[in-house]
């Protein structure tokens, strides 16, 4: 798999989660758990999409003091 292929995975992944967590936020009662599961992933993979692309990721921004 090139890493473009690779890449284009990622974003497949994170636009399911982006649905998911849409989904649970407009339960009746959401799972503050789940939520923040699916937002602990989805903020994973778009480091490691930003990380493939070379660009700087928010764990390194943390890690240098800068916030988004």
């Amino acid at each position: 798999m090139s890493v473009i292929d690779h890449i284009d995975s990622l974003r497949s992944k994170h636009a399911y989660l982006e649905q998911a967590l849409g989904s649970e936020l407009h339960r009746p009662m959401p799972d503050p758990v789940e939520i923040q599961r699916l937002k602990r992933e989805k903020l994973r993979i778009k480091d490691e999409i930003a990380r493939l692309n070379g660009e700087p990721t928010s764990a390194s921004a943390m890690s240098n003091g800068v916030s988004s």
